[in-house]
């Protein structure tokens, strides 16, 4: 089934809040994307709510939500899992092969490609609401490929971290979650920054303060600055893009 592109999403976003006050072991989020060409977009779409009905007849416990690109390729669908302990990737492998023939003979036939990638959730480098909300509709991507080296990634890590503090601390009402990339192939950025929106007119607003006001108000200017020259040096590459969520193509497990 499923570039690396829009990745994140409820799964994230809803575990975020749980990881802050409970400081769980390790957990990670799979993210699967498709791309389709148009002309096999709606086969596809059909094969994959096949594919969905067979997981719910055989009972399948894990959620898995589906984001359609709005913006990049247009053409593209994410998957992504709840945050989970790795061992919980072993239950789903077993828990899903009844539903292999499924995607070989209803979803394989119409993509052109399909990326797979882990993300370990960062809740320190993040700034989430403490309670769960549903799925958005829309969530900005920001995809961060750094300059190769331990010392670029050791200070993208401790400013980002205090940005978050200084967010936590100020009540910045603006959200958003910080992941790490784990074995997502060549070319594959670092870090992936998910911040949710309600509609267009919230995702097109300007921060009011903006991130480095914000920043400004807990630790000074000269202490800002600082921070925003030390991330800006870190980064070697940085894109984003819009995603949005799709019901239709998400399968709830019963009970969820």
């Amino acid at each position: 089934m499923k570039q690396i592109t829009a990745w994140l999403a409820l799964a994230l976003l809803s575990g975020a809040a749980v990881q802050a006050a409970e400081k769980p072991a390790v957990t990670v989020v799979r993210d699967y994307t498709d791309i389709v060409a148009p002309a096999d977009q709606q086969a596809y779409e059909a094969g994959m709510k096949s594919f969905n009905q067979c997981l719910h007849q055989h009972g399948f416990k894990y959620t898995w939500t589906a984001w359609v690109h709005e913006t990049g390729d247009t053409y593209s669908y994410s998957y992504t899992s709840a945050p989970v302990p790795w061992s919980t990737f072993d239950e789903m492998d077993a828990a899903g092969k009844a539903c292999d023939t499924a995607m070989r003979s209803s979803v394989n036939p119409h993509l052109k490609s399909e990326t797979s990638a882990f993300m370990q959730v960062l809740p320190e480098l993040s700034h989430m609401p403490k309670a769960v909300d549903p799925a958005p509709k829309l969530i900005e991507v920001t995809l961060f490929t750094l300059k190769p080296s331990h010392e670029s990634s050791e200070a993208f890590m401790a400013n980002v971290k205090k940005i978050a503090a200084a967010a936590e601390k100020s009540k910045w009402p603006y959200y958003y979650q910080f992941s790490r990339l784990i074995d997502a192939g060549d070319g594959a950025p670092d870090f992936i920054l998910v911040s949710p929106s309600k509609s267009w007119a919230e995702l097109g607003a300007d921060p009011d303060p903006d991130v480095w006001k914000m920043a400004e108000s807990v630790y000074g200017k000269a202490d800002a600055a600082a921070m925003r020259k030390a991330i800006n040096d870190a980064i070697k590459d940085v894109s984003s893009h819009v995603d949005s969520y799709n019901a239709d193509l998400t399968y709830t497990a019963s009970g969820q």
